[in-house]
């Protein structure tokens, strides 16, 4: 039976949301994943023009809704111009249609879903003859738009739950002249929030379309608002010349290492310590180049082994990040100055080192118009100089989903592209702070469109409060958006003042998490407490050929 993956991924801009709605269509059609999913997402303002769309509709210039704040998009679905933003949840359902499709048959349970849901809140609603969406008494309140495919559906429905409707003012919503738009929370009389019409909504909608198992992972919500994370701190803080803060300075008191409630370190998170030659050789060529590492600035506890072996990870664009993570130990403020020799002395420690294999990643840099993308691309194309042969590994940030910044690094074509989604749906907010499930989801995709031949690889950590189901659903996510290579590992808190650790998992589960990964078509899955973004990058790039 066809499970359904339903995944609240909180405030998502539009084409990052349209890019993961194709990555699970592709998923779908080519079988990378055997499960139907349901995205739900809140976007910021944005008005989109279906494929029979009126311009006429429009009723104002693209110019004065961009001085507003709001997009204009054309899309693929069927429809004329509608409205998005925030307040209104949005509900894109991937599913197979099977061999038979009827696609009014999609539309109509759509309506139904909602009419039920908006039934259990008090509001009675229904359909329009010969029009879709849903309707009530004081005007519609849900539209529907789809698009199929191969069988397999995108785009969907919309349900204004407290948006503000003076949007549709600029707009003949849905290319209706005569028609009011209203809202649940203007209804009832009161506020709704999104949280509470996803509660009601999801049963509803496993119930029409018959789906007798709904796995359901849900972005935390920032308190008070019914809406979950990003709430696009970051642009605020960098367009007001600020960064985010570092960690409190609050001293947390430990017992024997460790905070109120946390595990006792079990035997196996034991690193061995080797300080010989191999170790000293890596710090005194790292040292001498004035080169970052992330072995260094991260804690990374399997920087002895690594060194010993004749390996590093270089870390560009300094050791300050704009971000502050709550399971990071890189320090968090204000950069400095692009240092616009780095990629030179970098090639020049790969050289040095005699490597086969480069792994390079970055610190956030919110404050670059390009993330630091260019210096990426150069550090790459310098090594290719310094070092021909070599492969080059880049674990990116998600450049704020843009997607000009990720093309400069793919241009440049490393052999693996990785960039980790680090925990689950749930704990996003928590441990990413301006990072989003959805943007890493897309990102991924993104990158395989750009470089078919090269591998996509992403990471999580565990222990930081995800359950194991949590877990398994996340790979099922990385597998279907069509990432090649997973890493998995132990969360170790690098101080008192980071995240405490939830627990710490048994060895034995690393291994059910690899096997699972195996089976749903992962093509390698690096699983173990001591393992990083990094670990055995090599050989990890030669099981997944």
């Amino acid at each position: 039976m066809t499970l359904l993956r339903a995944r609240w991924l909180g405030r998502l801009p539009y084409d990052e949301a349209w890019d993961l709605q194709r990555a699970l269509h592709e998923g779908r059609v080519l079988e990378r994943t055997p499960d139907d999913y349901l995205l739900l997402v809140e976007h910021p303002p944005v008005f989109t023009v279906g494929r029979f769309g009126d311009q006429a509709n429009l009723l104002t210039t693209e110019g004065a809704l961009a001085a507003l704040g709001a997009e204009v998009r054309r899309v693929d679905r069927g429809g004329d111009i509608t409205f998005h933003g925030p307040g209104q949840l949005v509900g894109y359902p991937i599913r197979h249609l099977g061999t038979r499709p009827a696609v009014s048959d999609h539309v109509h349970s759509m309506e139904q879903a909602i009419i039920l849901a908006l039934g259990d809140l008090g509001v009675e609603a229904g359909r329009e003859s010969g029009l879709t969406g849903v309707w009530t008494d004081a005007g519609k309140v849900a539209a529907i738009g789809v698009r199929t495919s191969r069988r397999v559906t995108t785009h969907g429905f919309a349900v204004n739950v407290s948006t503000d409707l003076g949007w549709f003012g600029h707009i003949n919503p849905c290319g209706i002249t005569a028609g009011r738009v209203t809202s649940v929370s203007e209804i009832l009389g009161r506020r709704v929030s999104i949280e509470e019409m996803i509660e009601i909504l999801l049963p509803r909608f496993a119930e029409v379309f018959g789906y007798p198992e709904v796995e359901t992972q849900l972005a935390a919500f920032t308190r008070g608002t019914g809406r979950a994370q990003p709430d696009y701190e970051v642009d605020r803080l960098v367009a007001g010349g600020a960064f985010a803060p570092d960690r409190s300075d609050t001293v947390q008191i430990t017992m024997r290492g460790r905070l109120p409630g946390e595990p006792e370190k079990p035997k196996w998170m034991k690193a061995k310590l080797d300080l010989g030659a191999g170790y000293r050789d890596i710090k005194s060529l790292v040292d001498g180049l004035h080169l970052n590492t992330v072995c260094q600035e991260a804690g990374c506890p399997n920087i002895y082994e690594c060194w010993a072996a004749g390996t590093a990870t270089f870390m560009l664009l300094g050791d300050v990040c704009t971000r502050a993570c709550s399971f990071c130990d890189v320090t968090t403020g204000r950069p400095g100055e692009v240092d616009l020799d780095e990629p030179v002395r970098v090639a020049e420690a790969v050289a040095s080192m005699d490597l086969s294999h480069a792994v390079l990643t970055s610190v956030n840099r919110d404050d670059l118009p390009d993330g630091g993308a260019v210096i990426f691309a150069e550090s790459i194309a310098e090594i290719r100089a310094a070092r021909p042969g070599c492969e080059v590994e880049v674990l990116i940030p998600d450049f704020k989903g843009d997607p000009a910044a990720l093309a400069i690094v793919m241009k440049a074509a490393p052999e693996v592209l990785n960039h980790n989604t680090e925990t689950v749906v749930r704990l996003q907010r928590d441990i990413r702070t301006a990072a989003n499930y959805g943007r890493s989801l897309a990102l991924l995709w993104r990158a395989a469109q750009l470089t078919p031949g090269g591998a996509v690889k992403s990471g999580l950590i565990v222990g930081m409060g995800e359950t194991k189901e949590e877990v398994l659903g996340a790979l099922a996510d990385l597998r279907a958006v069509g990432v090649d290579i997973v890493t998995i590992g132990q969360y170790l808190r690098p101080s008192a003042r980071h995240r405490p650790v939830h627990r710490y998992v048994h060895p034995d589960e690393f291994g059910e998490y690899a096997a699972y990964g195996r089976s749903i078509g992962l093509r390698h899955v690096e699983s173990g407490p001591l393992v990083r973004s990094s670990y055995h990058a090599r050989e990890a790039r030669e099981a997944a050929c």
